[in-house]
């Protein structure tokens, strides 16, 4: 990253509060918070004998995929300063392709625009965990972790961006007999017995053994 974006990172990391889920690019965090977080949780569960659902999501993605008018009313909404989005604007205008350019930053405005979309849908769902925007979705129930989803869906739909169907998976742990699966708009989302989370892979039955 050069002086002058370190400059501008700086400045707007005090201004713009990230909810407390977000594990990605955060000072003081880092992926294993979020392994650890989320191990915690099935742990908690497989001893209590009771079901922890669990969707982890994935988005079809390129670095450039968010529309940039909606990065630009994130960070207004955010309370950034006018002349530092314009800033920012001038960033990105005298890029051709942001992953080339300005990967750093790219990654860390997504952060920004995960946040703001999934407001709403984190009051609703409290067991979501976010590192940039590989995010997991938990639920004591299966018909709530389909509900949690598909409002993610419709929240990211309204950005510009889309679950991805095909990679997004979805994992019962201390699962009980017929629990049945998720679906996404009428199409069963993939059920797995075990999911690589952040290079972490978890396991259904709740051991932390790989």
């Amino acid at each position: 990253m050069k002086l002058w974006e370190r400059v501008v990172e700086g400045r707007l990391r005090k201004v713009v509060e990230i909810c407390e889920q977000q594990y990605g690019f955060m000072p003081r965090k880092s992926t294993t918070d979020a392994i650890f977080a989320l191990r915690i949780l099935m742990e908690k569960y497989r001893a209590g004998q009771r079901e922890l659902h669990c969707v982890f999501v994935d988005l079809e993605k390129t670095y450039d995929r968010v529309p940039r008018e909606e990065l630009w009313y994130c960070m207004r909404k955010s309370g950034v300063a006018e002349k530092y989005v314009r800033v920012v604007q001038d960033m990105y205008e005298r890029s051709r392709t942001v992953v080339r350019c300005a990967v750093s930053q790219t990654e860390e405005f997504k952060v920004e625009v995960i946040d703001q979309l999934s407001e709403e849908v984190r009051q609703e769902s409290p067991w979501t965990m976010m590192f940039a925007d590989d995010i997991v979705i938990c639920s004591e129930s299966r018909e709530q972790v389909e509900e949690s989803l598909e409002r993610w869906r419709f929240a990211l739909k309204r950005r510009g961006m889309k679950v991805s169907r095909s990679k997004t998976e979805y994992m019962c742990v201390n699962e009980r007999e017929g629990s049945g699966t998720v679906r996404l708009q009428g199409e069963e989302v993939k059920k797995v017995e075990e999911f690589k989370y952040l290079g972490s892979t978890v396991q259904s039955n709740g051991e932390c053994g790989k």
